[in-house]
């Protein structure tokens, strides 16, 4: 069997690389690689992070393909999270909290997991902060007692005003209005109550990855069919020249 296939950038960011052994780690999925991996014959898929401002996003047509060729697809953290919750009923797996909130209903918006990031040079670093990991990191500091529930109101309303590609801890704290020494007071406590579900989310993706030794949906999917529209035609021309 080949490696199970992982897309992923800004949400594995600071993981070990032990994690990423056996794995074969690509970049953050955009229109077209799902369906290209699936042609490769890879049967497991992982689809963590993906592209979707300025590059095309991962269709869910192309998913849809992959699971019906018997493929096994795994969402989780970030565009995977957002693409499961929306697949699930097709044979999609979703891993982690950030995938429950949203099959739940519990989280509507995209824009809750995205994030600017450096280039594949610098490691896909996030440069912006996730409004999931803004609340998560909030919710520890409120109860491991560094700031009130006032303050993290405070924070939490500022973060969600801002637009994910200005979301920094440093405007986040200048928007909430709070006091120089408030603010030098959260940045320095910071590593101490900091957490990412993102990461965490990656993380239990990665690690569910590594225990696949077989495909479980070899037959594929029974209760759909596949409609093989002229836009998915198109990609497959693309993808693979016919």
């Amino acid at each position: 069997m080949l490696k199970p296939v992982v897309f992923a950038g800004p949400s594995i960011h600071g993981l070990s690389g032990d994690l990423l052994g056996g794995l074969d780690v690509r970049p953050p999925a955009s229109r077209g690689d799902i369906l290209r991996a699936a042609g490769e014959g890879r049967t497991v898929i992982g689809l963590i992070d993906g592209y979707f401002n300025s590059t095309p996003s991962v269709w869910h047509k192309e998913i849809l393909f992959a699971l019906q060729a018997g493929c096994c697809i795994f969402g989780a953290a970030s565009m995977g999270a957002l693409r499961a919750a929306e697949c699930s009923v097709f044979g999609m797996v979703g891993v982690g909290s950030i995938f429950e909130d949203y099959r739940a209903g519990k989280r509507l918006s995209d824009a809750d997991v995205a994030v600017t990031h450096a280039p594949a040079e610098l490691g896909y670093c996030p440069l912006t902060l996730a409004m999931v990991d803004a609340e998560s990191t909030l919710s520890a500091a409120v109860q491991k007692g560094f700031i009130s529930e006032s303050i993290h109101d405070r924070l939490r309303n500022a973060a969600t005003g801002l637009h994910f590609t200005r979301r920094t801890w440093p405007q986040v704290i200048k928007d909430a209005g709070l006091s120089e020494n408030e603010g030098a007071r959260f940045m320095d406590k910071l590593p101490e109550f900091e957490r990412s579900s993102k990461r965490n989310d990656a993380e239990e993706l990665l690690l569910m990855l590594k225990e696949i030794t077989e495909p479980e949906n070899d037959d594929g999917p029974t209760n759909w069919k596949l409609q093989n529209t002229l836009f998915l035609k198109s990609l497959e021309k693309d993808i693979f020249g016919r």
